[in-house]
C-alpha cells in the first residue's frame, strides 16, 4: 500500500517503534499491529520501524519484511511509516531501501553504515549511491555513539543537494548541532531532533519535529508536547510537561539500556512487549521500579500506573 504523504509535510513526534517479541524471542507480530495502532490512536504523527530501538540488527532479512508490512497495515494509511534499512554495506542497504519503497513506505532512515568507519567521502559515495537507487525521500540519522562515525554538517549539508535526502535525525545531543543544521540548511531538510533530553529547545528554534524511542512509553505526552510548542504554542505548558517527561528522558538516555528500558517501560505501562533479542537482556525487577519512579512524574504515567 504506498503512502499519500508529501515528504514537505512530514513534520511531528515520530515513534522508533519497538519490535515486540515473545518470551523465546520470536517476534510478535499481533501484538506489533496492535501497538502500532494504539501510538497512531495516542496521537504520534509517524512510525519508524526497523531502527536501533527496533532492534533491527538482530533480526533476519525475513523479519525485517514482515516488520514493515505489519507495521504499514496497522498504519492504514493513517501516517506515514519510514523503514530502517541500515546495514553494514551499500550492497545491503540498497536492497533494503528498494524493498521498503516496493512495500509502500513513505521513505526510509539511513544511519552511516556500522563497524566500517567510513570517511566523508566515502559517505558521500554510499548516501548518493543508495539516493540513486530509489524513489522515495532518506532521512539521515546521526548517531555516532551507536555507529561510530559522526557525519558532520558539511556532510549533511552536501548530502542535501540529492534529490531524496529530505530530513535529518541529528542525534548527537548537541544543541549547537540542530541550529546549525537549521540554520545551513533547514530550507531544503527538515531537521528532526534525536535526542530526547533537548526536544523542546530543538522544536523551539524551528526543528519540524522529535523521533524518539521514549515515544513508545509515553506517546500522548510527546504529541501534547508538540503541540503546545508548535501546533498550539503555549511555552509555559511545554516547559511544565517537559520537565514533568525529563526524569523518564535523563533515566532512558543515562542509563546506557535505552532498548532494554523502553521495552521495560513500556511493560510497566501496560503494553508489554517483551524482552529485547539477545544478547540484551530484559530489565531487572529493580530497574524497572527505577522507571516506575519516573515514569510517576508525568500525568500519564500516574494515569496508567493508578490503572
Amino acid at each position: 500500500m504506498k503512502q499519500r504523504f508529501t515528504s514537505s509535510g512530514l513534520h511531528g513526534v515520530l515513534a522508533a517503534l519497538v519490535t515486540p517479541m515473545k518470551a523465546n524471542e520470536e517476534i510478535d507480530y499481533a501484538r506489533l499491529a496492535a501497538f502500532a495502532d494504539h501510538l497512531i490512536r495516542q496521537g504520534v504523527h509517524g512510525l519508524i520501524p526497523l531502527g536501533s530501538t527496533g532492534e533491527y540488527y538482530a533480526l533476519t532479512a525475513g523479519e525485517r519484511e514482515r516488520v514493515i508490512r505489519t507495521t504499514l497495515e496497522a498504519a492504514d494509511g493513517r501516517v506515514p511509516v519510514l523503514a530502517g534499512a541500515n546495514a553494514g554495506s551499500t550492497r545491503e542497504v540498497i536492497a533494503f531501501s528498494r524493498q521498503a519503497e516496493a512495500l509502500g513506505c513513505f521513505g526510509v532512515m539511513l544511519a552511516a553504515p556500522y563497524y566500517s568507519l567510513p570517511r566523508p567521502d566515502e559517505l558521500w559515495a554510499h548516501f548518493k549511491a543508495v539516493n540513486d537507487a530509489i524513489g522515495v525521500p532518506i532521512m539521515l540519522y546521526n548517531y555516532p555513539g551507536r555507529t561510530g562515525v559522526d557525519m558532520s554538517p558539511d556532510l549533511i549539508e552536501r548530502l542535501a543537494g540529492l534529490k531524496n535526502v529530505r530530513h535529518v535525525k541529528e542525534s548527537t545531543g548537541e544543541m549547537a548541532r540542530i541550529t546549525e543544521l537549521l540554520r545551513r540548511c533547514g530550507d531544503r531538510l527538515g531537521v528532526f531532533c534525536g535526542c530526547d533530553t533537548i526536544a523542546l529547545e530543538s522544536l523551539v528554534v524551528g526543528a519540524v519535529g522529535w523521533v524518539g524511542g521514549v515515544v513508545n512509553v509515553l506517546p500522548a505526552s510527546h504529541a501534547r508536547l508538540y503541540r503546545l510548542a508548535v501546533e498550539q504554542p503555549d511555552y509555559p505548558a511545554a516547559r511544565k510537561l517537559f520537565f514533568e517527561l525529563l526524569p523518564t528522558l535523563e533515566l532512558m538516555e543515562g542509563g546506557g539500556k535505552y532498548t532494554q528500558w523502553v521495552k521495560a517501560a513500556c511493560g510497566v505501562m501496560g503494553h508489554p512487549c517483551g524482552p529485547p533479542r539477545r544478547p540484551l537482556a530484559p530489565a531487572s525487577r529493580a530497574e524497572c521500579a527505577r522507571l516506575r519512579a519516573a515514569l510517576v512524574q508525568c500525568a500519564e504515567g500516574r494515569k496508567a500506573l493508578r490503572e
